[in-house]
């Protein structure tokens, strides 16, 4: 399940990273601290859930 996990991660994680990035500069923040922050938590908020997606990927 790891090797799905990992998998998912690396689409995951550049998906909510873009995201994040997206929204943190309608929002005003165009510096560089606020884009790196953004694009952190979209990556930390992808473990969660790429761990989640594969638990129920494996459930089936």
């Amino acid at each position: 399940m790891l090797r799905l996990a990992s998998l998912l991660y690396s689409l995951i994680g550049t998906t909510l990273a873009g995201s994040a990035i997206v929204v943190a500069l309608v929002a005003g923040f165009d510096g560089l601290q606020g884009i790196v922050v953004a694009a952190a938590v979209g990556a930390l908020l992808a473990l969660p859930v790429s761990y989640v997606i594969a638990q129920k990927l494996y459930a089936r």
